[in-house]
């Protein structure tokens, strides 16, 4: 295993949920600028793996500013939302990590030909690590640390990061399809250790859809 491209990963990693979380219990003119950049960094890379095709292009550029869009009502103004928003992404990231970390670690049959990188035992960690979030939550709970008020481990919220953790995941092959069909590796390098935002965030994108619709619908 390559620890120093693990470790380079992961720092990364730490250091975009350290920003996010700033951005989301700062003023909301921080996280729309963030918001901001995301959105036109996304669809600049999106564009470069769409090339071929106007129709592909304008597909995942409405699914970006529609993710985007997501992030800005789930994130709210209210205390209870910004926890419920920081939730999502440390499952979004603890399943990140963990995907990474068991696929290397015990490597095994692939996943999908699609993206030849992703392994079940990756999957596997994925799953795994996304609970890591509400439990630290019932920890920090219990032990009178910390109080998320609305958020608490339960049936629904254990099933829930499962849940997240999947459509992170299917997310995550999405993209990949469209790296191998146009023979990249990555959607570019500005993130040390993942390449392109869009590599960091493929399945958040879709995640962020999923939840609204949840929402829209009232089962969270």
């Amino acid at each position: 295993m390559n620890f120093k491209e693990l470790n380079k990963r992961v720092v990364t990693s730490v250091v975009l949920l350290l920003i996010l979380i700033f951005s989301v219990f700062s003023t909301g003119f921080y996280f729309n600028i963030l918001l901001f950049l995301i959105l036109s960094i996304s669809i600049y890379e999106w564009h470069s793996l769409s090339k071929k095709s106007y129709i592909y292009f304008i597909f995942g550029t409405i699914i970006i500013l529609g993710s985007v869009t997501s992030a800005f009502f789930l994130r709210g103004d209210s205390l209870e939302t910004k926890y419920f928003f920081l939730w999502i992404l440390s499952v979004v990231f603890f399943s990140d990590i963990g995907g990474y970390t068991f696929g290397k670690i015990f490597g095994g049959k692939k996943l999908t030909k699609i993206s030849p990188n992703k392994t079940i035992s990756g999957m596997i960690g994925s799953f795994i690590f996304s609970i890591f979030p509400i439990l630290i939550i019932h920890f920090l709970f219990y032990q009178d640390i910390f109080n998320f008020n609305n958020i608490k481990l339960t049936y629904k919220t254990f099933i829930l990061s499962l849940i997240f953790s999947l459509v992170c995941q299917l997310g995550d092959i999405f993209v990949s399809f469209f790296k191998r069909k146009n023979k990249k590796k990555d959607t570019g390098n500005i993130l040390p250790g993942h390449g392109g935002i869009l590599d960091r965030i493929d399945g958040l994108i879709f995640l962020l859809l999923f939840i609204q619709i949840l929402k829209f619908l009232k089962v969270i």
